[in-house]
């Protein structure tokens, strides 16, 4: 099972790395500005979870294959999009989609793995899948997601729950990662087809 969530983390790592040098290329940065936001993008959410859990060396530092990933990720990336045409911010977003429900679930198990309450653990599980992305989107001088109307952070909290309530009950660990994988996946894809967000607080000034 470790190994398969291994592999299910490299898939992460390159999957955000694409959607961070997507941003790259919406900016027109260099070969070098892509690499730096794909791979902020692709380990940041891991990383600051992490530090938080006392959990060192941090994974990329311990193992280079992270770093090595989100690189040829970040190349591949820019060698499709000049091989074929640009994709498009619907592309931007389900490939988002997909990083987001891998380090959601992997945030989620490191964390209790560590023991630490299940309040936590969501908390950590929220914060892998949505770190890297709020930081790409604010070194690129975008709004970040997590921020916009659309359903993000709650798709996370869902699946972390589901991943949580599935190992209390003792179901297969396989099963248990790929249905709360799936449960974020399918909530932010609909989000993004249907529009689909949360009430929005709005202050009226009065005279």
């Amino acid at each position: 099972m470790q190994q398969l969530f291994y592999l299910a983390d490299l898939f992460g790592v390159a999957v955000f790395a694409i959607t961070g040098a997507l941003m790259a290329g919406r900016k027109s940065m260099d070969l070098f500005g892509v690499l730096v936001i794909a791979i902020v993008t692709a380990l940041g959410g891991g990383t600051l979870r992490d530090v938080i859990l006392d959990n060192h060396p941090v994974s990329w530092i311990r193992n280079d294959t992270y770093i090595l990933v989100a690189s040829l990720a970040a190349i591949g990336t820019v060698l499709w999009v000049r091989l074929t045409r640009p994709i498009h911010e619907r592309g931007l977003l389900i490939a988002d989609a997909f990083g987001l429900a891998v380090f959601t679930v992997i945030g989620t198990e490191v964390a209790l793995q560590h023991n630490v309450p299940y309040s936590t653990a969501v908390i950590m599980g929220v914060m892998t899948g949505v770190a890297g992305g709020v930081m790409r989107d604010v070194i690129c001088n975008e709004i970040p997601l997590i921020f916009k109307k659309e359903i993000y952070a709650t798709a996370c909290i869902l699946g972390s729950l589901v991943f949580i309530a599935l190992r209390e009950l003792q179901t297969p660990h396989w099963l248990d990662t790929g249905i709360a994988m799936l449960t974020v996946l399918g909530v932010r894809l609909a989000a993004i087809q249907w529009h689909l967000g949360l009430p929005q607080f709005h202050l009226l000034d009065r005279d």
